[in-house]
């Protein structure tokens, strides 16, 4: 993420639509630098789902009464306001339960109808485990190879080592994250994809991480597939994104069965839906599909590019904060692009110890391999400590951990 010129973002209030920043731990004001796992929760989309559950809580699609009406069209409504900020037409729009479900969906219905005996799938060693182990199951199940893509010393991706995968024409799909999770590494999706296309690959993009900080057009990106999860767009939990191309997704076969998802159903066989519904079986989570509407409707409302400028020039004092702590090592990018989350390690003190010390006094960060296991070994660390900034997030934050970080080393000193 390059920076970017764009109007100055009111942080503070911002950061007054978040009820729980109201909070105080130890001795002062919640300091949440873990929106990287899960983000925060403002204000309009708390109302919004609130709304839905005290007047219009009702099953959508199957209803002639006003509330099945009303919660259909908040549904649907947020189905539309996602295609809209993606770049992508309603009908490759799929709901799921989170960026998992949807690489999942991806690996069984589109990786068991085209992946065979002899291809290979290829992955990057700085994948969050979602994008590593159900193409695992697949290579396994079908006879595939599981092949991955190398990380340089600076911790991008070896684009190198891409070609030379790419070079053998076997490869069916390249799955990779935009940003990666553990270590911020912005990754050149579109250059990803115009090299994959041109050996015959598709390209399936985990961007759990960039879409709460920058403008994504899935167009012009040409991903085949793009999966997000909305409680780190500051949604709620319980609901995901998948994005095919829709010439794709007609070809693919259900991944649930069950209700809603079907056109007629007999003795013997059963129809499919038209899309998007033939993916999403049951009763769908309706109300945290609006709550995740009314997120992206809020995070546009505030201007992306604005939300980006911001959350880079904290994230980079970040990075200058944290190269004055001794003994401590950041693991990834220092300079730009990158994204806005900073992983370090301190010297002889365990990322469990640090993020317990940090937390007694209300500063949050996370610690542990981040669902990057393959990473640590690949680094040889056992874990590593993350801040990770969000829209709401100050210098003040950064110095507050930065605090923190004082009194760890004075606890282990």
């Amino acid at each position: 993420m390059e920076p970017v010129s764009a109007p100055a973002l009111d942080v503070a209030a911002v950061a007054e639509q978040f009820p729980i920043l109201a909070r105080e731990i130890g001795s002062g004001p919640l300091v949440y630098l873990d929106s990287a796992a899960t983000a925060q929760t403002p204000e309009p989309v708390l109302v919004e789902m609130d709304r839905i559950y005290r007047e219009s809580n009702a099953n959508i699609h199957r209803g002639v009464y006003a509330l099945s009406q009303e919660s259909t069209a908040a549904f649907e409504g947020a189905r539309a306001t996602v295609a809209d900020w993606l770049g992508a037409s309603v009908e490759e729009i799929i709901f799921t339960k989170n960026v998992t479900e949807a690489i999942n969906l991806v690996a069984y219905s589109w990786g068991r109808r085209n992946v065979r005996a002899g291809d290979r799938v290829l992955t990057t060693k700085m994948e969050h485990h979602s994008n590593i182990v159900p193409w695992q199951l697949l290579c396994a199940e079908v006879g595939a190879k599981l092949a991955y893509v190398d990380v340089d010393d600076d911790y991008r991706l070896d684009l190198d080592s891409l070609d030379r995968e790419l070079a053998r024409g076997d490869v069916k799909l390249v799955c990779v994250g935009h940003v990666s999770n553990a270590l911020g590494t912005l990754n050149p999706v579109a250059e990803i994809v115009q090299r994959a296309h041109a050996a015959g690959a598709l390209v399936l993009v985990d961007g759990a991480q960039a879409i709460p900080h920058m403008r994504v057009d899935v167009r012009e990106l040409g991903a085949d597939f793009y999966g997000f999860t909305g409680h780190k767009v500051y949604g709620p939990t319980g609901i995901g994104v998948l994005y095919g191309r829709r010439e794709l997704l007609e070809d693919m076969p259900p991944f649930l069965g069950g209700g809603e998802m079907i056109a007629r159903v007999d003795w013997d066989m059963s129809t499919w839906n038209a899309l998007p519904w033939k993916f999403e079986a049951g009763t769908t989570p309706y109300v945290e599909a609006a709550g995740l509407g009314a997120a992206i409707r809020w995070l546009s409302a505030l201007g992306i590019d604005a939300v980006l400028a911001h959350e880079l020039a904290v994230t980079e004092y970040l990075i200058e904060r944290l190269q004055e702590v001794d003994g401590l090592t950041i693991r990834g990018p220092l300079d730009q692009p990158r994204g806005t989350a900073v992983s370090f390690t301190l010297e002889g003190i365990h990322p469990h110890d640090t993020a317990e010390i940090l937390a007694r006094d209300g500063v949050c960060i996370r610690a542990g391999h981040h669902c990057a296991q393959p990473l640590m070994r690949h680094m040889g660390v056992p874990a590593t400590s993350r801040a990770s900034i969000g829209v709401h997030n100050t210098r003040a934050d950064v110095d507050r951990l930065i605090d923190g970080l004082a009194e760890v080393r004075r606890v282990f000193a």
